[in-house]
């Protein structure tokens, strides 16, 4: 089964916490006081933002790979409030999705692409397919339940 048959953000929410519990992907201690880009006025508030954003990373590269730190960090820029002046785009932090890549890298969920970026690793696919599957059964039971 495919990863695209399940709602995005309860695949993210779930392998987030899959993510958590390998020793591979940690927060970095400096990753408590950043910003996640420039267009950003705080840093995230959630105390677990490193791993949801690592799930997330790991979901593009499965849907959009190869793809490199660029496009990721177009991916999650937006728009700076320039006060009176019109607003611009800004990229994302290229330091957070770098960082992020090569931890999934030693967890062996990525691999580098010379000249092209990273793509998914087998064990990466067969990770989200089985979380697809997970979510798409829970949501069955759901709604067989609803149904009665």
């Amino acid at each position: 089964m495919s990863i695209k048959t399940v709602h995005p953000q309860k695949l993210t929410e779930r392998l987030s916490e899959e993510l958590k519990n390998r020793d591979e992907i940690q927060p970095p201690e400096w990753s408590n006081y950043i910003k996640t880009g420039t267009h950003k006025e705080r840093p995230p508030d959630q105390s677990d933002w490193w791993y949801k954003r690592s799930a997330s990373i790991l979901r593009q590269v499965y849907e959009k790979g190869p793809i490199g730190v660029s496009r990721l960090r177009s991916h999650y820029g937006g728009r700076k409030g320039r006060g009176s002046s019109p607003e611009k785009f800004r990229k994302g932090s290229g330091k957070i999705v770098r960082t992020i890549l090569q931890q999934l890298e030693n967890a062996g969920l990525v691999e580098r692409i010379e000249r092209r970026g990273r793509r998914i690793t087998p064990e990466g696919v067969s990770t989200l397919t089985q979380l697809a599957d997970w979510i798409k059964e829970e949501d069955v039971k759901e709604s067989e339940a609803g149904n009665r």
